[in-house]
């Protein structure tokens, strides 16, 4: 029998998603404990901006989940902490794994009964569920999964994509059956899933975030001309071949925008996915 903890009238999940396990999304609908003006002048504008603190939950019962290294907040009920490291060649491979995409070294594994809750993020999550397929994510996505899912490292298959893809030589690679839950960099409900069978996807600019396993990755150039290519403005594409799915974030350029230059800069420049700055004033 699973355990529970109540939750205030202020935490609403807003996502959920069971296998063995039942992964919850929780959102804090509301920050009040600012001390002094400058922090209630802060919430005030995060609440105004609908910036919401949010939590994973994770509800076992006789069963395993694993964690990124150092995600886990607390934990209530019957449940312990174990790493696999397989040996001199496991932890090789882990070290290796860790050192080339990025991720921590040791995901800790938890079994049990009871429920595990993990750090408190502005950031955004996905749940996602795997059925003896594979994912290829970027760097830093995973965030947890079902035991039954393997967490590996994807390589380009070709030197287009290793040098120029701006995905790096190596990725991360969730593979199996179960659920997986992914920290992503903008709301899921502007990811554009774009579905192909037996099709083709051209992309100008690094803002594909994942991609089904069975779908071939290249870099290619926007035209078969050089000179069309070096004129055309847009240069090399990242191109997606065969039946799958791949994940898009096209307003992830907006926020950086907004980041690198402020909100009125934004308002009088213009700025391609690989061009730069050209003020309209």
């Amino acid at each position: 029998m699973r355990t529970s903890l109540n939750f205030s009238n202020s935490l609403t999940k807003i996502a959920e998603m069971q296998g063995d396990s039942i992964f919850q999304v929780l959102e804090y609908d509301e920050l009040r404990g600012g001390t002094d003006l400058e922090d209630a002048i802060m919430l005030s504008f995060m609440k105004e901006a609908h910036i919401r603190l949010r939590q994973i939950r994770i509800l076992l019962e006789d069963s395993s989940v694993k964690i990124e290294s150092g995600a886990l907040h607390f934990l209530k009920g019957d449940i312990e902490m174990k790493n696999k490291i397989g040996g001199i060649v496991g932890l090789s491979k882990k070290l290796i794994s860790s050192k080339i995409t990025g991720e921590s070294t040791f995901k800790p594994i938890y079994t049990g009964t009871g429920e595990l809750f993990l750090e408190p993020s502005f950031a955004h999550f996905a749940l996602i569920e795997l059925e003896d397929e594979e994912i290829i994510v970027d760097d830093s996505l995973f965030y947890a999964c079902e035991e039954s899912v393997e967490v590996g490292v994807a390589s380009q298959r070709n030197i287009s994509s290793a040098f120029f893809g701006n995905e790096g030589f190596f990725q991360t690679r969730l593979s199996g059956s179960g659920i997986v839950v992914l920290e992503i960099p903008v709301p899921e409900n502007e990811i554009f899933k774009c579905r192909l069978v037996n099709d083709v996807l051209k992309v100008d600019g690094n803002f594909a975030i994942l991609r089904s396993g069975t779908l071939d990755f290249t870099v290619e150039k926007s035209s078969k001309s050089i000179i069309a290519t070096s004129t055309g403005g847009e240069g090399l594409l990242n191109v997606f071949r065969g039946s799958g799915e791949v994940w898009l974030i096209p307003t992830k350029s907006i926020y950086d925008k907004l980041n690198d230059v402020g909100f009125n800069k934004i308002l009088t420049s213009t700025k391609g996915s690989s061009g730069t700055y050209t003020d309209n004033e």
